[in-house]
């Protein structure tokens, strides 16, 4: 990891600032939940930082870190009165632009395969769609939240089909970690993540991209019933 170029790291780097302050802003600038994030960052890049995810053979397997804990965390919001507050005051059009930071991360993934980092399936000379959403992501937010010309079942749709994109590209990073799970990348597994500071990508930008889909979701559906309930 230490030959890799200094351009990787630093965009890769302001990326994840960059999905901070916007989700920091669509919050209505929450600072606990800065507060939250930036505990949360700290703690992954002292565990990166010392080996810890490095040691790949435990069972369960230590990259369970990245992602356990900040999923229990949006369960919470979902299942808890004042996390649906919290969730329904957040800007739906900023959790939108948003996922443009998909662009920067595909191209850090694809510098990352070629120094041999990552497997090709991780990008989009392999399979993987993902940078779509980031392209996408600026038309959705003018024509839906700018103009308002894009129709909520369109912005919707958009939202399914960038958490497929999603779960995708996850799932082949989940199996090409080396680890007794592994089913993909064996010539050329998944090391980055396990690396400050790509693995801010799992625990950070991941969790942030899902949550901010799944809010829209949810917006969706409570307009959808809403809406049925003005009708009767």
């Amino acid at each position: 990891m230490n030959n890799l170029p200094l351009y990787s790291i630093v965009v890769f780097i302001v990326t994840v600032g960059l999905t901070i302050l916007l989700f920091y802003r669509a919050s209505n600038y929450s600072f606990p939940l800065f507060l939250i994030i930036s505990f949360w960052l700290v703690l992954q890049a002292v565990l990166s930082l010392t080996g810890f995810y490095q040691v790949t053979d435990t069972i369960p397997p230590r990259g369970i870190l990245f992602i356990l804990p900040p999923l229990l965390f949006i369960i919470m919001l979902f299942i808890t009165a004042g996390g649906r507050r919290f969730i329904d005051q957040m800007d739906p059009g900023t959790l939108t632009l948003l996922h443009t930071i998909r662009i920067p991360v595909e191209i850090v993934l694809y510098w990352l395969y070629l120094d041999k980092q990552v497997p090709k399936l991780m990008t989009f000379a392999g399979g993987n769609y993902d940078i779509i959403s980031g392209i996408t992501a600026p038309i959705i937010f003018y024509f839906g939240f700018v103009k308002k010309q894009m129709g909520k079942k369109i912005i919707f749709l958009w939202n399914l089909i960038c958490l497929g994109l999603l779960f995708l590209i996850v799932r082949h990073a989940i199996f090409s970690v080396p680890s007794p799970f592994q089913k993909f990348g064996f010539d050329q597994p998944d090391i980055a993540i396990l690396h400050f500071p790509y693995s801010w990508l799992p625990s950070c930008i991941v969790p942030i991209v899902l949550f901010s889909h799944l809010v829209m979701i949810r917006r969706f559906i409570l307009s959808g019933t809403s809406e049925n309930r003005q009708q009767k």
